[in-house]
């Protein structure tokens, strides 16, 4: 592997554990973690305490079959993963973006999760 690409995965990598560093879910708070490839978008709730997922939707899931990562697609995820939170009584998330930049496909999902209810 040539080398600025070495540097540019690390550089990935860094970045995705500053911003988690500073995060921390609890079973009160759990962790909205969002992650997307090129064409999947995916989030969940994680509760970092017990080391489990409390409830996760995608692209890829059975209710958004045959849906691609787009700005719509993010605000029906948005809308889902607050009605997962809201099913298993989560008002409060705390928002992890992972390496990417908050805005976009990751501000339309927010904003959805944020008019369907969470708090964060």
């Amino acid at each position: 592997m040539d080398n600025s690409l070495k540097k540019r995965n690390r550089s990935r990598i860094t970045r995705k554990y500053r911003v988690r560093n500073a995060l921390k879910g609890c079973s009160e708070r759990p962790r909205l973690s969002v992650s997307k490839t090129n064409l999947h978008l995916y989030a969940q709730l994680i509760d970092d305490e017990k080391g489990i997922t409390i409830g996760g939707v995608g692209t890829v899931s059975k209710s958004n079959k045959d849906a691609r990562k787009s700005k719509d697609t993010a605000r029906q995820i948005g809308t889902q993963i607050a009605q997962i939170a809201k099913d298993k009584n989560i008002n409060a998330v705390v928002f992890d973006r992972g390496r990417n930049k908050y805005h976009g496909i990751l501000a339309q999902l927010a904003d959805a999760a944020r008019e369907a209810g969470l708090q964060f």
